[in-house]
């Protein structure tokens, strides 16, 4: 009876460590992303995803920050690398809490990104499963800001795709699905009144102005992105982008 109770003791004991080991390792993991220290936040998540498979907000994590790294990378390959690792890790959230908000936002973001990579009719497999996972996250949380951007992305990338994918989406949806550039900024706007210092956001912001013939508010979106502070290493890239893309519309 006594080895019995120690038994039981020295396992609530074990449990109780280790939840504590796993909070300090979510805090690591939090201040290494504000570090801009991305691949080593990443390792931290995976760590406690390791630790517990089933941890949502490490896994929500693992998918964010894997999806962040790829477009960092120099190679296609290595992208897809990162950004088949991220929606990896969004279904194995998506199991764990199909009702979450970030895990239905992280699960559209590596749908969004592998669809970047991709051309005709592969590209228009994903642009369906895109917008459903990020309506889904919107419907749960209407704050939700990453999301809301993806809807923004969303409606300028179909709106951008060409014959022959416009071709193939149709016979993806039984005719061309509704979207617009003035769905896109709409979007845009309300990610970016959600989240001011979203430097992507402001971006993508611009293009769409610029495809609304509105050069002046798209100028002024460009040099907004180039004025916030860094907030991720992604952060640069886009920052340079909007630098060339300035150079090409002033």
């Amino acid at each position: 009876m006594f080895k019995h109770f120690l038994f039981v003791l020295t396992f609530f004991a074990t449990v109780s460590t280790q939840a504590q080991t796993v909070e300090q390792m979510v805090k690591q993991g939090d201040l290494l992303e504000k570090q801009m220290n991305e691949p080593e936040a990443y390792a931290k998540f995976k760590e406690i995803v390791r630790l517990q498979p089933n941890h949502l907000y490490a896994l929500v994590k693992c998918s964010e920050l894997a999806s962040r790294i790829g477009r960092i990378q120099t190679s296609k390959e290595r992208q897809e690398d990162f950004y088949k690792a991220a929606k990896i890790y969004a279904d194995r959230a998506m199991k764990v809490n199909p009702n979450d908000s970030d895990a239905n936002m992280v699960m559209s973001v590596a749908y969004g990104r592998l669809a970047l990579l991709k051309s005709g009719k592969e590209k228009v497999a994903y642009v369906r499963e895109i917008k459903n996972y990020a309506e889904r996250s919107v419907a749960i949380n209407p704050q939700n800001f990453k999301a809301l951007h993806v809807l923004g992305k969303w409606h300028y990338e179909v709106m951008s795709l060409n014959a022959v994918e416009k071709t193939a989406l149709k016979m993806f949806f039984g005719g061309l699905p509704k979207a617009s550039f003035d769905s896109s900024l709409h979007y845009y706007k309300k990610a970016g009144t959600l989240s001011p210092g979203f430097v992507l956001n402001f971006l993508e912001m611009g293009k769409t102005y610029y495809k609304l013939k509105n050069k002046t508010k798209a100028i002024e979106c460009l040099k907004q992105a180039m004025n916030l502070p860094d907030a991720t290493s992604e952060d640069r890239i886009v920052k340079k982008e909007a630098g060339e893309l300035l150079k090409q519309w002033s």
